[in-house]
């Protein structure tokens, strides 16, 4: 008994373009020809490919996320796995790397085969556009970003207070000249950190009674790679008057970011260094990296559990749950040298 994927293979298609020629998708005529030229060849049925995709909606999520080499993320798609086998549902992992060409493919992908629901976490928040899916009624979650204007349920964490816990526990600790390594520009997360940044610098009166005012060059965005980290601690170095501290908004650049200041000659915690998120391996660091701890498993399993709720049927009106951070003090926060007696 022929299925979808024979005749894929006959035609010379995707599965998705056959399910399309049979459930009044977009194909182009001659693609449509040849597609139910192979049907007839092999004595395919149209009904079973309705069974087929009923199947699939039923017990098949999508996961678009920017990063699968981000522990971050690898974390979060755990926590969406072992929500969804609860009830059965299997996951597909889409990889973006912060693409946005790349994750509208994956998204008209998902609506073409009708998947039962789709987690994503956006690549840009003004560029993302999840319309491919919410236009037909699909299930979505936006996790960790929420591209603007998008009405779909979400589950996020409280960026903005990561971001002043952290520049609070820096100054707290004697640190005055405090820097931040910020994300793409436009990303929520990134904005989000960086606010909170901002938020408690503005408030706080340095030594001479006066708020601290950082120089517009003390904010530096990166990329949330390795050598986006590297790069922009490297131009914070190079400043006249370089940061005592740097608080860095994710964890990959920090790792480039610690690079960077080995080999200037700028060891933490001389030059504080903390991090949003745990850099990987951080037993092998040294010295140890204070850093913002982020709630990845318990995000990725709260959107698994919500978009369940959806493709359930449940009706209650759209939903935002923020998860909360924590800090985590370490070695590399301990306090400027001057303050250290060395």
């Amino acid at each position: 008994m022929a299925t979808i994927y024979d005749v894929a293979r006959e035609a010379g298609v995707s599965p998705a373009t056959v399910s399309r020629v049979f459930n009044g998708g977009r194909v182009t005529a001659e693609r449509a020809a040849t597609v139910r030229a192979a049907a007839a060849v092999l004595g395919f049925a149209p009904n079973r490919v309705a069974r087929s995709l009923r199947m699939q909606r039923a017990s098949v999520i999508g996961l678009i996320i920017p990063d699968i080499g981000n522990p971050f993320f690898t974390a979060l798609a755990r926590g969406v796995e072992d929500a969804a086998q609860e009830t059965n549902l299997s996951v597909v992992l889409c990889n973006t790397d912060e693409d946005v060409g790349k994750e509208q493919r994956y998204l008209e992908v998902a609506a073409a085969e009708q998947m039962a629901g789709v987690i994503v976490a956006a690549a840009s928040r003004h560029r993302t556009d999840l319309s491919a899916l919410v236009d037909r009624g699909t299930p979505v979650v936006a996790v960790d970003r929420r591209p603007r204007g998008a009405s779909v349920d979400a589950v996020m964490m409280d960026n903005r207070h990561g971001g002043e816990e952290a520049t609070e526990h820096l100054l707290a600790r004697g640190y005055r000249r405090v820097a931040c390594i910020a994300g793409p520009e436009g990303a929520s997360t990134s904005d989000e950190r960086l606010a909170g940044y901002r938020a408690v610098l503005r408030d706080h009166l340095g030594d001479t009674g006066q708020p601290i005012e950082p120089p517009p060059e003390y904010v530096v965005h990166g990329d949330f790679r390795v050598d986006g980290g590297r790069a922009a601690m490297e131009r914070l170095l190079a400043l006249p008057e370089p940061p005592d501290a740097v608080f860095v908004a994710n964890n990959l650049m920090t790792v480039g970011a610690l690079a960077a200041l080995r080999e200037a000659g700028h060891e933490p915690p001389g030059t504080g260094l903390l991090s949003f998120g745990d850099v990987p391996w951080p037993e092998l660091v040294t010295p140890s990296l204070s850093s913002v701890q982020l709630p990845s498993y318990e995000l990725g399993f709260a959107a698994a559990q919500l978009l369940q709720e959806r493709i359930a049927g449940t009706a209650k009106p759209l939903q935002t749950v923020v998860l909360r951070t924590s800090l985590q003090v370490r070695e590399s926060t301990s306090g400027p040298a001057a303050n250290r007696g060395g």
